[in-house]
């Protein structure tokens, strides 16, 4: 039964690795809607947040915070019961190697009847699905096949068809043509292409490869954990010129042609900010601050000019933060940590002098008395010493790996400092 409203709704999505002590924030507050029978795809650098959010949408994990809706079911809340069946009724799968979805020794048929078996699917409607998809997919004549008889386009093709096998509302595609060439990539599309038309499929990709993008109808690019631009790819069928007569007329037998355009958005949260694609910021050399002003139908953005001195220094602060980062490892720590050093070598060294300084002032005929009445080693003892010398010695060399533990950086300083 079909549901209304969007079929993916992410509003403020958080998504937040614990690792020991460290935080590693993937998703900071990205903000999505993708509509039903939608063919889209997402696309952003490595660490952007594209797989976080595909494992969430995919109900293998768990958002932090905010807010994931996929076909009205709440992803935050769900129980661990309703997740299993949210995976195996509402979405499918297509990784980007093959083997993820298939088993070698079973015919392509047989993978695809799989999940419908462990679902408790009758055999008749079982075989009747399969065929369809295995049409579809044009894989029909190769049913019989083992998966070592297909090329790769195929048991990707074969895969596809798999996730399909359950009849989810939603196809996530992890990086499809990540492992084929250039003109089975094609044939991969084109099988999306048809799966959207045929059965107003929601398909999501996640991909690198711009040949993908430039074929589906929306392209939502991911920086830093949020969304940042999106491009819209729009067909319109126009009528060629050679086909309207003197008059204005046109020839009904004239073939409309097909013009593609694309246009790029950007994405504005609901606290207002955006992000700015990064070459548009080079190109116009805006670092640190910008200056913004309304015109008649837009908003100007634009290099700033003439700052005063104070936010002269105030852009030119953030401008050095944002390229260097945190610097654990700066020239003023290491001072710090190297007066510390002398510091606590000399506070143990002055003990030490103090200890045998007082021992020295005791009068011999006193240091004689108490070694005859009590037995005991006295401080000018070598044994003693020697005792004086180690704890010391331990002391000291306690001292030296606390100062070694305050030089060395954290690991989350070392996470920082490497993406940076």
């Amino acid at each position: 039964m079909a549901s209304n409203g969007p079929m993916i709704l992410c509003d403020n999505l958080v998504k937040i690795y614990k690792v020991q002590d460290l935080e590693v924030v993937a998703l900071q507050g990205l903000d999505l809607v993708i509509e039903r029978g939608e063919f889209m795809a997402i696309v952003g650098p490595s660490g952007s947040g594209k797989s976080s959010l595909l494992n969430i949408l995919g109900g293998l994990d768990r958002p932090s915070a905010g807010k994931a809706l996929v076909d009205n079911v709440d992803l935050l809340k769900a129980s661990s019961m309703a997740l299993t069946v949210y995976r195996r009724e509402k979405v499918g799968f297509v990784w980007q190697q093959p083997s993820r979805n298939l088993i070698p020794y079973l015919s392509v048929r047989e993978n695809v009847e799989l999940p419908m078996i462990i679902a408790g699917t009758s055999s008749k409607e079982r075989h009747a699905w399969s065929q369809e998809l295995l049409e579809t997919v044009g894989l029909w004549e190769r049913r019989s096949h083992n998966l070592h008889q297909l090329s790769g386009g195929e048991q990707q093709r074969t895969a596809i068809a798999v996730g399909l096998a359950n009849k989810p509302v939603l196809l996530l595609a992890d990086e499809p043509t990540g492992e084929v060439d250039s003109l089975t990539a094609q044939s991969i599309m084109d099988t999306f292409r048809r799966l959207n038309s045929a059965y107003n499929l929601t398909i999501v990709v996640v991909t690198h490869n711009t040949q993908v993008s430039d074929q589906v109808d929306r392209v939502v690019a991911i920086r830093d954990g949020r969304t940042s631009t999106e491009r819209v790819r729009r067909v319109q069928d126009v009528t060629p010129v050679a086909a309207v007569d003197e008059n204005g007329e046109i020839d009904p037998e004239a073939v409309a042609e097909q013009v593609v355009t694309y246009h790029e958005y950007v994405v504005v949260d609901q606290a207002g900010r955006l992000q700015v694609p990064r070459d548009m910021l080079e190109r116009m050399g805006i670092t640190g601050r910008a200056e913004l002003s309304i015109e008649e139908d837009h908003i100007r953005i634009k290099p700033a000019q003439a700052l005063t001195t104070t936010t002269a220094q105030a852009a030119h602060t953030s401008e050095a933060t944002d390229e260097w980062g945190s610097e654990p490892r700066s020239l003023d720590w290491k001072l710090r940590i190297s007066v510390a050093s002398r510091g606590l070598r000399g506070l143990f060294n002055s003990g030490r002098k103090k200890d045998d300084a007082t021992a020295d002032e005791i009068p011999q005929e006193e240091a004689l008395a108490s070694e005859l009445v009590d037995e005991e080693p006295s401080a000018s003892d070598p044994a003693a010493e020697g005792v004086v010398t180690a704890e010391s010695a331990a002391k000291e060399a306690a001292a030296e790996e606390t100062i070694e533990d305050w030089s060395r950086p954290s690991d989350e300083q070392e996470d920082g400092q490497e993406s940076s």
